[in-house]
């Protein structure tokens, strides 16, 4: 079955409006992982919005299951990274000023730059995963840069599935086929919820790992933590 990685980003919003540790988001990490998700998914940017660099350290212990940092690959992620080795780091070709990740990365411009950041990254013992749009030439790039996996950045499929259109699966499931014929495990996320999961997941082959954050917290408002972890994972039952 499709790993699910549940990104807590939102619950450090959440904490950071009012200062203090309420929601306390180390127990919140040791709940999903007890409610059965797979892996804990944190994006400690630069501007601390969300997860704090003091977070990435605090949750390393904590985690029994698979830590994924995602973040630019600047020296500051590097040093996150090294000092806490986790499983995965998901490269993102985000700037500071984004408030959210919009694009994947243009592998082929940016290829010196990224088979430097990815060889120094599985240095310190992480598999590395590429934020990738659903272009073969961008995989084939990811490819040549030495990434273990992609992240296939599922918006385009989120906006057409909620019109109707369940051609929009397409570019993806090619994808993913490309991308396991290269050798390269297939992750997905952006945007995926309980609306939309299934269908992509029983449409995409290969799929090994989709990470949630803001769909699963804003539906855990209306339908608890937990029963959420656990619909979701039902969306990716084959």
């Amino acid at each position: 079955m499709t790993k699910l990685s549940v990104n807590i980003n939102k619950i450090a919003t959440i904490r950071n409006a009012r200062g203090g540790n309420n929601p306390n988001l180390v127990q919140v990490a040791i709940d999903c992982q007890s409610f059965g998700a797979d892996g804990i998914t944190i994006h400690p940017r630069p501007d601390e919005r969300h997860i704090t660099a003091q977070d990435v350290y605090n949750l390393k212990p904590i985690i029994t299951t698979e830590y994924n940092i995602e973040g630019f690959p600047d020296d500051r992620f590097f040093k996150l990274a090294s000092d806490t080795k986790p499983e995965q780091v998901t490269l993102v070709p985000d700037g500071p000023d984004v408030l959210t990740s919009n694009a994947g990365w243009d592998t082929i411009r940016n290829k010196e730059f990224l088979q430097a950041e990815v060889e120094r990254l599985k240095s310190t013992g992480a598999r590395v995963s590429l934020f990738i749009d659903p272009i073969e030439e961008m995989i084939e790039g990811a490819k040549a840069v030495g990434a273990d996996r992609i992240e296939l950045y599922t918006e385009g499929y989120a906006v057409e599935f909620a019109k109707g259109n369940t051609d929009a699966v397409k570019p993806y499931a090619q994808a993913a086929e490309y991308a396991h014929k290269l050798g390269l495990k297939v992750n997905a996320g952006h945007d995926l919820d309980l609306k939309n999961l299934k269908f992509f997941a029983q449409n995409v082959p290969h799929l090994d790992e989709v990470s949630i954050g803001h769909a699963l917290v804003c539906d855990a408002l209306y339908l608890g933590l937990e029963n959420t972890i656990r619909m979701y994972q039902k969306r990716l039952m084959k």
